[in-house]
């Protein structure tokens, strides 16, 4: 059935709205709009969308997205007037996104991005509205071409579907298939972006990922560890940067997947080295053997966003230097508050 928007504002839905990306995407999309923030906690924060609980034009609904939802038999939802209105436009980003997280979680994880995307993409087609997948550059797997560690698109990928990371990069690589035949079966106005390394505040003090657990061991003068080649380069996106890229990625006309991410990359022992001046640490860098499931097992890749550069108009802004002293600060308020509920 489809919907048109005759109210003022538009009713945006975000799945994983209280995540790290998925509440700044709320902040984002607040202005001028009525959101719906829909998690379940499994990974996320309450912390990250408190300062929106008061908003009259935003709504959280925990929910775990495995399970179908009518959001028009929510009475939390009745001011929204859904019935009328539908659904303008929804982002999914449901779906554990941490190695340490989706290792905790991997049938949570599978089933997030099979089942909840299949839930999300049903909303999306019952409203005939915008549905963007927040996907991820694991789908390219291992990189062959080591002369070219650009990736682009087109890009196929060499992904192990049974190993170690297989439930986070293969849910994602089904998540967009689903999502395609999607548009292709119903004709609903798709969006992919394949999201690179990104970060920023509200990522987890122990989140998993590299950029926190590097500067939680920073702030706690701790050894700075780094596994495998320190002079192997990655990419790392500002938070900030990343929402600019998905609202014109929503904005545009692109309806294939779209690389967002920092085509600049950085050595491993850059990163770790700036870390520990920003922190103003004592912490030593420290190298450890590359094992997988321990650590991080980095693939020199970087994203090619020639795609959203000429389409979109994007490209990151945010240098590495002041996105982490923006990072390391937020942390640092973490790390207090965490010290101070130990002597509680």
């Amino acid at each position: 059935m489809s919907k048109k928007e005759i109210f003022e504002k538009k009713n945006i839905l975000i799945t994983g709205g209280a995540g790290f990306i998925g509440s700044h995407l709320c902040d984002r999309f607040i202005k001028g709009n009525r959101v719906i923030c829909l998690d379940n906690f499994l990974t996320s924060q309450e912390e990250n969308i408190n300062h929106l609980l008061a908003n009259p034009d935003f709504e959280f609904i925990r929910h775990d997205l495995i399970k179908p939802i009518d959001l028009e038999a929510l009475p939390e939802l009745k001011d929204m007037k859904i019935n009328v209105q539908g659904i303008q436009e929804v982002y999914h980003l449901a779906c554990p996104a941490s190695p340490r997280d989706y290792n905790k979680y991997p049938i949570e994880t599978l089933l997030a991005s099979a089942y909840a995307t299949y839930h999300a993409l049903e909303i999306a087609r019952k409203y005939q509205t915008k549905f963007m997948l927040f996907s991820s550059s694991t789908i390219y797997g291992e990189v062959l071409d080591l002369e070219n560690i650009h990736i682009n698109e087109k890009y196929w990928g060499y992904v192990d579907p049974v190993g170690d990371k297989s439930c986070y990069d293969e849910g994602k690589r089904f998540a967009e298939s689903l999502t395609r035949n999607y548009q292709k079966k119903y004709q609903l106005d798709v969006r992919i972006a394949r999201v690179w390394n990104t970060y920023g505040p509200r990522m987890r003090l122990y989140d998993g990922r590299m950029i926190p657990d590097l500067i939680s061991q920073a702030i706690s003068n701790e050894p700075v560890k780094i596994y495998g080649d320190i002079d192997k380069l990655t990419s790392f996106c500002y938070i900030t940067d990343l929402i600019e890229g998905i609202a014109r990625l929503a904005k545009g006309k692109i309806f294939e997947p779209v690389n967002l991410g920092n085509s600049e990359g950085a050595k491993l022992r850059e990163v770790a080295l700036k870390i520990i001046e920003l922190a103003e640490s004592g912490s030593k860098l420290e190298v450890a053997p590359e094992k997988e499931g321990v650590g991080y097992v980095i693939k020199q890749s970087l994203p090619d966003i020639t795609l959203a550069r000429e389409a979109l108009g994007w490209f990151p802004l945010v240098n590495l230097n002041d996105g982490l002293k923006k990072t390391i600060e937020y942390m640092k308020g973490l790390k207090a508050v965490d010290i101070q509920s130990l002597k509680i």
